[in-house]
């Protein structure tokens, strides 16, 4: 069997999925489809008659695909995933239920972090259950390591209060942890305890963060630190809306290419003084210590579990293979937690590179088709500006092969396009390697002599500042537009649009055709010889469709008058039987710094499929009811 492992992922994520968005196990849906498919088997006879549009016809392809081991390993990884998943939930609930007060031992497995009035730390009890220990700011001073006796509230995460608004239970759950403790008391009982590998991992990190934030200003200290340790939390809020509104964010996430520069630089050092092999074996033992220090995020587990199979592969001589690659260090992540699944940064992460795989030679292939007819240009053209061109022409395809499959994820997710997405991604490609190198120098520097690497923050200063003017390009004029959510359904009909786009374009180019690419070769000449003969019938049953859906849309709606849970003070969306909006009210609190605007207000209007508001009424100018129209009024 080709590919066990990516056929155990497939199988091993359908059944997360289907626990996840249902209440029964996915094995009582098996039983019936098996029934079903050996008694069609022994009924249904056709006659071998062609048919151009046949049901068993194209089935014999899934055939081919699908054979009786690739089946039973989807449905046994399924049932296994599906089963954790029903357990973890269960587990999950029991705990909001039963749990009103918190008196235990923990030990403290987190570094504090800093919100407006509290300091958080996150903790694990004896049970290995996490929770979130929050206090007043400054009562307490913790240090990763810690073993407390905690007495204190709990409190269960918030569900999702609006139409498809922000789940913080499902958010929790893909950090496995189970809520809050707001503590009455806390007592230190010992220092230095918990897992003592992780723990010399987190001082390291320490180390060098307090380091970087001596010798670096606070805004490039903390761009740097998301840039290679990918530690985000002190980066200024507007900042990071420039780099996701100019879609350069993915730098501040670890991801293959920062993977790919460790492995050359360390390779490359190592590999004079220890020889290749050994230098390979070194290069794996620095990847599994960076995703320690980094914490064990999905895209540094990704991007390191991929480049460590591709050393092991060259060290005993076997091809390695990017799928099986890929699909096993998805399969580790899901495993360890499946409601990663549910984790923004690993749909982009996976998502970006399963569409660099699938998509970029294709892509390549219809950059490089494309010549210049002009002669005069032609000769005009020398080698240095052709080598720029094809540099150009690969970014490029790189770029569009990420973002056909990026595209649906972050609009679901954002409602938001960039529209100099390709211009910045171009910048970014040219300069990014120079400086995640000179930023790993500056990283040893910061060990070997404090000196030098004060000297050498000149460049890291320089090169943290270019990031951020190219992260500018978000706040040029119609630097991004908004976009209604589309629904689950047409992401699932654009992704299979896409493949089988690819799937016909890889026809096309390749001349060595097996027998069954020739036979959809020469389906589809059919097809198109049929349509060719019935184009005026399909030309009339189009402008019917069409004539239908315009007068369906003349016929009054119905009334919709939908209200917000916005926290203090109130607001209502209605929609008018003519597809009018009013937004009355907007809610919104003055005393803090969440922007109902931004975090609720805007996503339920975009979630609800509009991406303008026609009219809008202010009941009174109290803050609880207009501050958060300001930002609905900015984004016109």
């Amino acid at each position: 069997m080709k590919r066990p492992i990516l056929i155990v992922t497939i199988g091993y994520i359908i059944g997360i999925i289907w626990g996840l968005y249902t209440n029964f196990s996915i094995a009582l849906l098996y039983i019936p489809i098996v029934i079903v498919s050996i008694l069609f088997k022994k009924v249904y006879k056709s006659k071998r008659s062609f048919k151009l549009l046949s049901i068993k016809r194209y089935s014999r392809y899934l055939k081919l695909i699908l054979k009786k081991q690739t089946i039973f390993l989807i449905i046994i990884s399924s049932i296994i995933s599906n089963s954790i998943v029903i357990f973890q939930n269960k587990k999950y609930e029991n705990l909001y239920k039963s749990v009103k007060e918190i008196k235990a031992i923990a030990i403290v497995c987190g570094n504090k972090e800093e919100k407006e009035y509290k300091d958080v730390y996150e903790i694990k009890l004896k049970n290995n259950t996490k929770l979130y220990l929050q206090f007043r700011k400054g009562k307490y001073n913790l240090n990763y390591g810690d073993k407390i006796y905690i007495t204190g509230e709990y409190i269960a995460p918030s569900v999702q209060r609006n139409y498809k608004g922000f789940n913080y239970k499902n958010y929790l759950k893909t950090l496995k942890i189970y809520g809050t403790v707001e503590a009455k008391s806390i007592e230190i009982l010992e220092k230095n305890q918990g897992n003592k590998i992780k723990k010399y991992a987190n001082d390291i990190f320490l180390n060098i963060k307090e380091k970087v934030e001596k010798i670096l200003p606070e805004d490039e200290s903390s761009i740097f630190l998301g840039l290679i340790l990918g530690y985000t939390k002190n980066i200024d809020e507007e900042i990071k809306k420039d780099f996701r509104t100019s879609n350069i964010a993915h730098v501040l996430a670890i991801s293959g290419m920062h993977v790919s520069y460790i492995i050359i630089g360390f390779t490359y050092f190592f590999k004079k003084c220890f020889g290749k092999r050994k230098s390979k074996i070194i290069v794996i033992v620095v990847l599994i210590i960076y995703m320690f220090i980094t914490g064990f995020s999905p895209s540094v587990i990704r991007a390191s579990i991929m480049a460590i199979l591709l050393l092991i592969s060259s060290l005993i001589y076997r091809k390695n293979d990017m799928w099986t690659s890929i699909s096993f260090s998805i399969l580790i992540i899901l495993i360890y937690n499946p409601f990663l699944i549910n984790n923004i940064g690993v749909k982009l992460s996976y998502g970006g590179t399963i569409g660099i795989i699938l998509f970029q030679k294709n892509v390549l292939k219809i950059f490089e088709s494309i010549k210049i007819r002009n002669k005069k240009m032609k000769y005009r053209i020398n080698k240095k500006l052709l080598a720029i061109i094809d540099k150009i022409k690969e970014i490029l395809s790189v770029t569009i092969s990420a973002q056909l499959v990026l595209f649906p994820i972050t609009i679901y997710h954002f409602a938001t396009f960039g529209i100099y997405t390709f211009f910045t991604n171009i910048f970014l490609s040219l300069i990014i390697g120079p400086i995640i190198i000179i930023s790993f120098v500056f990283i040893i520097l910061l060990f070997i002599n404090i000196k030098m690497a004060s000297f050498f923050s000149i460049v890291i200063n320089f090169s943290v500042r270019i990031l951020i003017l190219i992260s500018k390009f978000g706040n040029l004029p119609f630097s991004k537009i908004y976009l209604s959510i589309p629904s689950v359904s047409f992401i699932i009909f654009y992704y299979i649009s896409i493949i089988l786009i690819n799937i016909l374009v890889n026809i096309y180019w390749d001349k060595n055709l097996n027998g069954t690419q020739r036979r959809i070769k020469n389906l589809l000449a059919l097809a198109k010889y049929k349509m060719k003969q019935k184009r005026k019938i399909i030309f009339k049953i189009l402008i019917f469709v069409i004539a239908i859906f315009i007068v369906l849309n003349l016929f009054s709606r119905e009334l919709k008058i939908n209200f917000l849970d916005v926290g203090q003070g109130d607001s209502t969306f209605i929609v008018t039987p003519n597809n009018k909006t009013i937004l009355i009210d907007g809610g919104g609190n003055e005393s803090s710094s969440f922007d109902v605007g931004e975090k609720i207000l805007l996503p339920y209007i975009l979630n609800r499929g509009y991406t303008k508001i026609d009219y809008m009424f202010i009941s009174h100018f109290d803050q609880d009811h207009v501050r958060s129209g300001y930002y609905i009024l900015c984004k016109k």
